[in-house]
């Protein structure tokens, strides 16, 4: 089985312990990751002020991808949505397919309807499937607790990334965590956003976004946040320090992918799945597969 990767331009800047333990994971088992080596931005951070733009920016890495005829599985979920919604509105629209080629065509590059875009962990959920997933685990994780974190481009626009779960009622990442041995932790914050989306534009809004879904989690004491956005990522384990400064209290709550929490049932040891690189560690749970 293979996919083909994209990394987008925050996973390499910022979260390599992502990268390492979805590489690790997706070995273990079976699928063999190619990389799109040319590929550049998805157009994410352009679409609020050029959408035209976006869209041309989309479609080249749309059509790197179109080349190869496999599945691309980014690891942001910003990216996914992204791509995904270029490849729907571009598969039926072709006036717009029509121009954007127009551009592509000095880069020796067409869009041709039919891309499949899917987040690395849905792939792994539907195209691996949960219990060819279980049947490779080799250890359980339990005794440990971990809160999913969806965010708002895992399972949204629903129109066009439908069909993996309820974006209104998720709980695919659950399932994934408990196939482990570990406890999904159910709390009332799971499905606010994390704030990033206005972190450029009003850092103290973005803080007290993130603040909510820290302070609850600080107060249930588990043992990590799992999640699989880098800029997720970027607000609760980046962000957390400042963000504890502002609301005059303390936190240290871990932060983790569920790459990570995977590896770990896989057999892997936490230097292998990049846990050095976390800045907030969840001790225990290093200490115990070390």
């Amino acid at each position: 089985m293979e996919a083909l990767l994209y990394l987008g331009c925050t996973v390499p800047v910022r979260n390599l312990n992502y990268e390492l333990s979805a590489r690790k994971v997706a070995a273990a088992l079976g699928v063999k990751l190619r990389d799109l080596t040319e590929a550049g931005c998805c157009g994410f951070p352009l679409k609020a002020t050029d959408q035209a733009a976006a869209l041309v920016i989309a479609a080249r890495a749309l059509a790197q991808a179109g080349e190869g005829g496999l599945t691309l599985t980014p690891l942001c979920s910003a990216c996914t949505g992204t791509l995904a919604e270029a490849a729907h509105h571009l598969d039926h629209d072709a006036a717009a397919r029509r121009r954007v080629n127009r551009e592509l065509a000095p880069l020796g590059l067409a869009y041709r309807p039919g891309v499949r875009v899917k987040h690395l962990v849905r792939f792994l959920l539907e195209d691996v499937g949960e219990a060819a997933i279980k049947k490779k685990l080799t250890r359980s994780l339990e005794g440990f607790s971990f809160a999913p974190h969806y965010g708002c481009h895992y399972l949204k626009p629903s129109q066009v990334l439908g069909g993996l779960d309820d974006p209104e009622d998720p709980t695919s990442l659950a399932r994934l965590i408990e196939l482990t041995g570990a406890e999904a932790v159910a709390y009332d914050s799971m499905k606010e956003c994390c704030g990033g989306g206005v972190l450029g534009a009003d850092e103290r809004l973005a803080g007290r976004m993130a603040g909510t879904k820290l302070v609850d989690l600080a107060a249930r004491e588990v043992t990590a946040l799992a999640l699989l956005c880098p800029f997720c990522n970027v607000m609760y384990e980046g962000q957390q320090k400042t963000i504890a400064k502002k609301l005059a209290t303390e936190l240290k709550v871990p932060v983790v992918y569920v790459t990570q929490v995977l590896g770990l049932a896989l057999g892997f040891k936490p230097k292998e799945l990049g846990f050095k690189l976390n800045r907030i560690k969840p001790k225990d749970l290093v200490k115990a597969f070390k």
